[in-house]
């Protein structure tokens, strides 16, 4: 049984003859179009929700594969860490152009303040070890290299997590907690 909004309406209206309008309410035709524009809807929710919670993680990658050199070799650690102090530093301009617009004794922007949580955020992960592409793996590299963007082509990286101390463990994908 067809379950898209698109699919139920052409059956019907080839059943009915093009007359999609003159349905009674409460009919099974009815239900089946009501049914499938609610599951159309539904989908199309928690896609978009699922991609909202994916693009962090995106635009990461997306941020350490721009900083890649130009002769892929494996970066030492104090390197990567000074990426990833590039990284959790990427809206400071942004930041205090919001800081000096603000007028004294006013609350911050909600941009701003999101600004905020998330440079915070991003240092407390950074002290436990931030979640990164292993950047001292070639193999990683030249995939990373080759990374077009998309979701499902990440489970093909190397991840690890590299604290403020030096410190490097594995890691998984996609990430969960402190894995």
């Amino acid at each position: 049984m067809p379950s898209k909004l698109s699919k139920v309406t052409k059956h019907v209206s080839k059943k009915k003859g093009s007359k999609i309008n003159s349905l009674h309410e409460n009919s099974r035709d009815a239900q089946r179009l009501r049914r499938a524009g609610a599951r159309d809807d539904r989908v199309a929710r928690l896609t978009a929700v699922r991609e909202k919670a994916n693009r962090q993680w995106l635009e990461r990658v997306a941020f350490f594969a721009d900083r890649l050199p130009d002769t892929l070799h494996p970066l030492n650690t104090e390197q990567i860490q000074e990426l990833i102090i590039e990284f959790i530093g990427r809206n400071d301009e942004e930041l205090d152009q919001l800081k000096a617009d603000r007028r004294p004794g006013r609350p911050p922007v909600t941009r701003q303040t999101v600004l905020q949580q998330q440079v915070d955020a991003e240092s407390k992960e950074f002290e436990s070890g931030f979640y990164l592409p292993n950047l001292q793996d070639e193999q990683t590299l030249v995939r990373l290299d080759a990374w077009k963007g998309d979701w499902l082509s990440l489970g093909n990286l190397r991840f690890v997590r590299i604290d403020e101390k030096g410190n490097v463990r594995e890691s998984q994908f996609p990430p969960r907690g402190a894995s």
